[in-house]
């Protein structure tokens, strides 16, 4: 491997199993991600605050994410141990992911959910952005679209099973999932409690089973680690890896940006919208709200479901289409999800508006990763894929500390609105593909194998 990044060997094409193995830890990451996203809002509401402060109380997610994954794309690029040169990574925020797990649901006021939620978003970081870099770093060109596919599956699956752990909780194992005001309910503080488990057991199943590329030259890279700059060394790198931004990656930036401003507006406030407008509660301690938020999370698992099927068939879409045709035309249906629920009333026909949103975040979470590989330089992968969350954790930023305001004043607090406007994002967003040139990473066809 050159001194400054990733290996300048050969790869090898690897097996099936083999890149089932190394995108399993993603099962577990998840998990993570899922119990937030179906849970989190509603916690806030157990917990006292109202609508218009919920976004705000979001900021954790978006603002961990801006520091920690560029800083720990940088750091790994540059670490080789025993574990490797991703894997310890893995290893540390899986261990502390954990651990916030198991402390988020006994959080007795909001001021403690919001801590736990920052101390949780930083360490899910520390083991996601590595993740995204290990595909780049173990598989050749034209498996790599299959690599963030399999990624895809796992994240479908693991967030199907994370989002419907309450509603599992209740209607199958029986547990008790009313509360007491200012209380959170038995069935999600069991629900977090699996999902610890969950994550820890995957990211080591991951770190077990899958092996890492050591540098060519390793007396050569122990030399630049032992001579490198620490912190401000990467910063500089970072200054100067935005400096010299491929101009795929720029214009895919735009892409994402629109994207998950469209998501964050539907994980912000679909759970509760469901609770209080499909039906009908009137505050958080009715059975109604409790019942409204756990259908919201199978809606999540919905599209979670949809995200895990149609994983195998994307690449073939790919195939057909083009990369750039065949993430608009994907996000186009996450749009008519979200802006159809502006005219549902029927909690089941919920269900079809999220076959659309699973199919964008099906493509969202492979497509825009395959094309951006083939745009970087060698040896600066991690520090560019942390660079790119950016582009994912900006618009949380905006919309954590302005959304607040526009549902207080425009949108008159009401849920489904915010939720029908991440729909017009997502139109945006698809628009914005149609500028991406994709001819500089080639492979269009060969690099979409399909992961099953």
């Amino acid at each position: 491997m050159p001194a400054n990044g990733g290996p300048a060997m050969e790869k090898p094409r690897l097996q099936f199993w083999q890149i089932w193995n190394m995108s399993f830890g993603f099962l577990g990451i998840q998990f993570g991600w899922g119990l937030q996203m179906a849970n989190m809002s509603a916690i806030y509401e157990y917990l006292g605050a109202r609508p218009d402060q919920i976004p705000l109380l979001w900021l954790a997610a978006p603002l961990t994410g801006l520091f920690v994954q560029p800083v720990i794309g940088h750091m790994s690029d540059r670490t080789w141990g025993r574990l490797g040169r991703r894997r310890p990574y893995f290893l540390v925020g899986a261990l502390l992911s954990s651990a916030a797990l198991v402390l988020m649901p006994n959080a007795s006021a909001l001021w403690m959910a919001a801590g736990l939620l920052w101390i949780l978003d930083a360490c899910i970081n520390v083991s996601m952005e590595p993740f995204r870099a290990f595909v780049a770093d173990l598989l050749p060109e034209d498996q790599r679209t299959q690599g963030f596919g399999m990624q895809s599956l796992f994240i479908g699956l693991g967030a199907v099973v994370a989002s419907a752990l309450p509603w599992l909780m209740t209607n199958a194992f029986g547990v008790a999932g009313a509360a007491l005001p200012g209380t959170i309910p038995l069935n999600v503080r069991l629900s977090f409690y699996i999902g610890a488990g969950a994550f820890l057991g995957a990211v080591l199943w991951t770190i077990a089973t899958t092996r890492e590329y050591p540098p060519d030259d390793l007396e050569a890279f122990r030399r630049e680690q032992a001579s490198a700059g620490g912190l401000f060394s990467g910063a500089g790198e970072i200054r100067d890896a935005i400096a010299h931004m491929p101009v795929t990656m720029k214009r895919l930036a735009l892409v994402q940006m629109c994207t998950w401003a469209g998501l964050f507006c539907m994980w912000l406030y679909f759970p509760v919208a469901v609770a209080r407008n499909v039906f009908g509660a009137p505050d958080e301690t009715s059975p109604l709200y409790r019942a409204g938020v756990e259908w919201g999370g199978i809606c999540f698992a919905m599209y979670s479901v949809v995200c895990f099927a149609f994983a195998p068939l994307l690449p073939r879409l790919a195939h057909a289409l083009g990369r750039k045709s065949a993430h608009s035309l994907c996000l186009l249906a996450g749009a008519a999800g979200l802006l159809s629920v502006a005219v549902i009333h029927n909690q089941y026909a919920l269900l079809l508006s999220m076959v659309g949103v699973g199919i964008a975040w099906s493509s969202t979470l492979s497509v825009p990763y395959a094309i951006l590989a083939g745009a970087l330089p060698p040896g600066r992968t991690g520090v560019y894929m942390g660079i790119f969350n950016f582009f994912i954790v900006i618009p949380e930023i905006v919309a954590s500390l302005g959304f607040g305001w526009v549902m207080a004043h425009l949108l008159g607090n009401n849920r489904l609105t915010a939720v029908v406007a991440g729909g017009v994002f997502m139109v945006v967003a698809a628009i914005l593909m149609q500028r991406v040139d994709e001819s500089r990473t080639a492979h269009v066809g060969r690099d979409v194998a399909a992961v099953a």
